[in-house]
């Protein structure tokens, strides 16, 4: 129970304990029977290291959440990654992570000094794929680990053979399903920093190069555009500072981390068949975690995404900040479209939806395609965070909200052999504070009238990401 003077959304970063192993949830409403598979979803589960707290939710142990529906029930499972980092801060020992000193850190400022390889976390808390035979959580570390996708067990370190080096990787990797393959990225630093690009084969385990791209800043980039034709990188101007990372009191990649807006934000389109540079040009200044999505149309790159005027939302996401205002701290992250022109590289950029929004995701099926519509965390209200489903050819939108829960992550499902872009369900965890007990909804993708609701046995710190795999069932 929360204590009386707590803020109820501290619920949401208070550590848990217990697992569950495939618990049945009581549904209030009615789930689908056609859904069928498991929603599984990444982010951190304990916050604590010893007698000493972290200092950003970034930094929470990783905890993988698993719902599986059949027949119109669902299931709940969550467990810890046992990785190194889990066994270090159950031994009291520094997890090193984005703004906690420790092994990370003076690990990249070992190889800075003496330009050999980083010992980077493995304590990946960000989202999960599937790769070959593999399910794996990942995390911006090239530390990923592979788990099983029914009981949540570690399977161990999961690496690619291949002589593609990076230190920093992408955890926002972009399924297409057209093409059958999955693209990531990674920074390699060095004379010169580079961002590598890469695609993984449907199927296979192993990542072909796609191209390779100088890195300007190098710049924090936290995920990538695709369209069936390129990977866009927007490389925002907030660098990553080889003299901060020398220094002695730096305790994590955030103190690494300097705002230079007077380099303004680059933006870099690749060509997916043969790695040529097809755009590079310098927009004004802005950041930004999350894509949406982006496609081609009339010689041009359409690339959607969550905007913020600077880097203030990393910063207020550190407990310092949330301890005092919460969210309501936090920067309103703005649904924008850039279109960018192939032959003369000018930029146009207008804003699609008037609300806060955060966390976006289309359905897998339209994915680097021209849409219609995406759904995304609104993030505009005091003491709860709702659903947005944005049409962005009229450029009107839908809400959802109910004071007192906090919405996370939505996630589309099409029903099968639907047509309509938005025939499925919306899937999406929530913290309901009024009740102190995580539930995830399940709403109707073309209304987003609320068709279910599943109370999980506790509280459930808030998560990052997900995806829903149709064969991850028993």
């Amino acid at each position: 129970m929360s204590s009386p003077s707590a803020p109820a959304y501290e619920l949401g970063f208070r550590s848990v304990d217990r697992e569950f192993a495939s618990r049945p949830l009581a549904v209030e409403g009615s789930i689908p029977e056609w859904l069928s598979g498991a929603l599984i979803r990444n982010g951190p589960g304990k916050f604590e290291v010893g007698d000493e707290r972290v200092n950003h939710w970034f930094d929470g142990l990783a905890m993988v959440r698993r719902y599986a529906f059949d027949d119109g029930a669902v299931r709940y499972t969550n467990r810890f990654l046992r990785t190194e980092a889990y066994e270090n801060a159950s031994d009291g020992q520094s997890v090193g992570e984005f703004a906690t000193g420790g092994g990370g850190t003076r690990a990249l400022f070992r190889w800075l000094r003496a330009l050999g390889p980083p010992e980077p976390t493995d304590n990946a808390c960000v989202h999960v794929a599937r790769l070959g035979d593999e399910y794996v959580a990942l995390t911006e570390a090239p530390r990923w680990v592979a788990f099983d996708p029914i009981t949540l067990e570690t399977r161990g370190e999961f690496g690619f053979e291949d002589d593609l080096e990076t230190h920093l990787a992408s955890a926002h990797l972009v399924v297409d399903e057209h093409r059958a393959e999955t693209i990531g990225y990674g920074t390699e630093f060095g004379r010169p920093h580079q961002f590598h690009l890469y695609r993984v084969p449907h199927g296979e385990p192993e990542r072909e190069r796609i191209g390779s791209v100088t890195a300007e800043g190098p710049g924090y980039v936290h995920s990538v555009a695709v369209t069936a034709g390129y990977v866009v990188l927007v490389e925002v101007p907030l660098h990553i500072s080889i003299r901060r990372a020398l220094s002695p009191w730096t305790e994590g990649l955030l103190d690494m981390l300097e705002y230079r807006p007077e380099r303004g934000t680059r933006i870099v389109a690749v060509d997916r068949e043969t790695g040529a540079v097809a755009v590079d040009l310098v927009t004004e200044p802005f950041f930004t975690f999350h894509h949406v999505n982006a496609f081609e149309t009339d010689g041009a790159i359409v690339m959607d995404l969550v905007e913020y005027e600077d880097d203030a939302i990393v910063h207020a996401l550190s407990f310092d900040t949330l301890r005092e205002d919460a969210f309501t701290a936090a920067p309103d992250g703005r649904f924008v479209r850039y279109r960018v022109d192939l032959d003369d590289g000018t930029v146009a950029r207008r804003r699609l939806y008037d609300g806060g929004l955060e966390l976006p995701t289309v359905p897998p099926a339209v994915r680097t395609r021209s849409y219609r519509y995406a759904y995304g965390q609104a993030t505009d209200r005091r003491g709860a965070n709702g659903l947005a489903k944005i049409d962005t050819e009229r450029e009107t939108a839908t809400e959802w909200w109910e004071r007192s829960v906090y919405v996370e992550e939505p996630r589309v499902v099409r029903r099968p052999d639907a047509s309509a872009e938005d025939d499925g369900v919306v899937l999406a965890p929530a913290l309901d504070t009024k009740r102190e007990r995580s539930m995830l909804l399940v709403f109707d993708a073309a209304t987003l009238e609320e068709r279910a609701r599943a109370y999980l046995p506790h509280a459930v710190p808030f998560g990052f990401h997900g995806r829903f795999f149709r064969d991850a069932l028993e």
